[in-house]
């Protein structure tokens, strides 16, 4: 494999307040690293946008170190091996690892999975059969504990995690799956491809109004990827001893001040239902068990994904604020080099 000998990397260049501008990032060349013992040099093909890069900006504390300013931001990628500089990986070896923004990444071997592009595309191991997917299923059988005829409401449904949370629910016998998105072709991509029994934009009118449309008989699970003005809906529609996980709440994430927490939160104590926070790095021990359950169904088709894919390593800032504006269907990926 011949190696060109720059790299492109995509930095930190400051901390937004408020939404991220393009300002926030900088795209600088330089010269191509060389791996160490212990190390490859991997040509990175596909990185992954998500969401939660947006508290990684911020200099606060969190379950992980934020970016630093100047240097390289960091996210899922998939890439070939260029050169390496162990015995266990070949040069051409397709791998998964954490050093995307960048065209070219030096990791240690240990901290890079091996991955099998026959079995499933490239970008599956970045998105359903990925982190977002594992998410999705921790959240849903073990944080949320969902039983066969649940009704379970899933917001931000047209993303990578929702969607799969939806699916999973309908085929493991959910009695109704409902989700809300941001257009009308989201919603029309929920109800037709992905099988979910209502949807609504929330855009349309309120949430919970529409929620209880969708739902009269009110929810038994919340599968929070929105927080907010959902997160009070989905408080008044679940019913006694619900469940509700919170995985994310993406309606805050450029909220310059803190937000005031639910104002219907007193039902906590009339309808006893539970509200969980979760981190899929908490649930790295059920990958096994999840591709075991999950990759045969997305073989055989009866799991469904999309993924929304801008071309080059340059875009991969507006591709991160675009998401950012739900401007995309299930995973957002930025491809890199073919």
């Amino acid at each position: 494999m011949s190696v060109s000998k720059q790299a492109t990397e995509i930095r930190l260049a400051s901390r937004p307040h408020g939404r991220p501008t393009l300002d926030n990032f900088s795209i600088v060349d330089t010269e191509l690293p060389a791996p160490g013992p212990g190390q490859v040099l991997v040509r990175n093909l596909v990185m992954s946008v998500d969401p939660a890069m947006r508290g990684r900006m911020s200099d606060r504390k969190s379950y992980v170190e934020p970016f630093e300013v100047g240097k390289a931001m960091l996210g899922g990628a998939v890439g070939a091996v260029a050169e390496s500089g162990v015995d266990t990986l070949r040069t051409g070896d397709l791998v998964l690892h954490q050093h995307g923004w960048r065209s070219h990444a030096v990791v240690d071997a240990e901290q890079v999975v091996p991955i099998d592009a026959g079995a499933a595309p490239l970008t599956a191991y970045l998105g359903v059969l990925g982190m977002p997917g594992l998410t999705a299923y921790a959240g849903l059988f073990d944080v949320a504990g969902f039983k066969a005829g649940d009704t379970v409401f899933v917001s931000g449904a047209a993303g990578a995690v929702g969607s799969l949370v939806g699916q999973l629910a309908k085929l493991n016998g959910a009695e109704r799956v409902i989700g809300s998105a941001g257009s009308a072709e989201k919603v029309a991509h929920l109800t037709g491809e992905l099988g979910f029994d209502a949807a609504f934009n929330y855009k349309d009118g309120p949430v919970a109004q529409q929620l209880h449309e969708a739902a009269p008989d009110g929810i038994d699970v919340y599968f929070d990827n929105v927080g907010g003005e959902h997160l009070e809906a989905a408080i008044d529609a679940i019913n006694l001893h619900g469940r509700i996980v919170v995985c994310g709440m993406i309606s805050q994430y450029n909220a310059t001040e803190p937000a005031c927490a639910p104002r219907n939160l007193a039902q906590l104590i009339v309808k006893r239902f539970s509200i969980r926070g979760m981190l899929v790095l908490d649930y790295l021990y059920l990958q096994q068990q999840f591709m075991a359950e999950v990759a045969p169904l997305v073989a055989d088709g009866r799991i469904s994904y999309s993924e929304t894919i801008v071309d080059g390593l340059e875009n991969a800032p507006q591709a991160f604020l675009d998401l950012l504006d739900g401007g995309n269907t299930g995973k957002m990926l930025v491809r890199i080099a073919h």
